[in-house]
């Protein structure tokens, strides 16, 4: 499994973006400061324990400064979206430090592609449109992160390309 940051390398990265490999986006809410833990690690884990071997695009800084490049920052994570063989939407919205806005702008972007899953725990606020959306396009819908990625991975199953 290679976890991809917006600060990996840039060949490396060109590579990932070719889509050539299977490939998880992990969106959702990234913390606003650094008091609030990330809950990517926690994603990460599960999918090296489920023995994941393709790609994961994690939209964050690894150990620097948080969107020094804030452009770069959005092109990126086009770029991985795009590439990705699934998005896993994981939405543990909190209004105050993790507000999920763009997030939402993202979901609606790409709920009709066929290769979204939707996350979010019982009793999150801000989240019956994205529930109807999920349901309009017939995305898997889950309550927990580990039923969300495992929704993932039974959506990979269903591609033709190979986890490397």
């Amino acid at each position: 499994m290679q976890v991809l940051y917006v600060n990996t390398d840039k060949a490396i990265l060109e590579n990932a973006w070719t889509g050539k490999e299977q490939g998880i986006f992990l969106a959702g809410p990234t913390p606003r400061s650094d008091d609030v833990p990330s809950w990517r690690p926690e994603a990460v884990e599960f999918l090296k324990a489920k023995g994941f071997t393709g790609n994961v695009f994690i939209p964050e800084d690894k150990g620097a400064e948080r969107y020094a490049d804030y452009d770069g920052q959005i092109n990126w994570e086009w770029n991985g979206l795009d590439a990705a063989t699934v998005q896993v939407y994981w939405v543990p919205r909190d209004l105050k430090t993790m507000p999920a806005f763009t997030t939402n702008v993202e979901f609606g972007l790409y709920a009709a592609s066929g290769k979204c899953v939707l996350g979010y725990p019982e009793g999150v606020p801000k989240m019956r449109y994205l529930h109807a959306l999920a349901e309009k396009f017939n995305m898997p819908i889950a309550h927990t992160l580990e039923e969300t990625l495992d929704h993932a991975l039974d959506l990979m199953k269903l591609t033709h390309r190979e986890a490397v």
